[in-house]
């Protein structure tokens, strides 16, 4: 009797999840390769958190000229397809923005946070961590240029 009702316990437990698990009928194999997504649609990135650094006293035009450079730098990188997605936060706290970098580990974004000049100055540090996060992020470039109507 035991063994029955363990036995209709999984069974019931089974068909439950099977109920649960569906096929996504608009599923797109093409462009689920395309972008390296998992099964679920998803894969590793690495986010950044820029924060204050310790190097912030300049003038307002050295300031306007790192700005230039930091910006210059973050086109560059997404221009290489490894940048998809950056952005300041609107508060005035430490953590001044984010990165999320198309790389698999957190040393080849941390090569690449390297080249940004504001990192090299000392006005901005970076917090890496390795990411799972959608594989869509990587077509919102397709979109930028369509609804930018002011060029950073």
């Amino acid at each position: 009797m035991k063994k029955l009702l363990l036995t209709m316990l999984l069974l019931t437990c089974m068909i439950t999840y099977a109920q649960e698990v569906k096929d996504n009928t608009t599923f797109d194999e093409k462009l689920a390769k395309e972008l390296g997504a998992d099964e679920y649609g998803m894969k590793k990135y690495v986010i950044a958190f820029l924060k204050r650094g310790p190097n912030r006293d300049r003038t307002p035009e050295e300031s306007a000229k790192l700005q230039r450079a930091h910006l210059d730098n973050i086109k560059r990188m997404a221009e290489e397809g490894k940048l998809v997605l950056a952005g300041p936060f609107l508060d005035d706290g430490d953590i001044r923005g984010i990165y999320i970098f198309n790389v698999e580990t957190v040393e080849e974004a941390q090569k690449l946070t390297e080249t940004d000049p504001a990192i090299q100055a000392g006005s901005l540090v970076m917090e890496l961590h390795p990411w799972y996060g959608t594989a869509t992020l990587l077509v919102l470039k397709n979109y930028y240029d369509k609804v930018a109507k002011t060029k950073i």
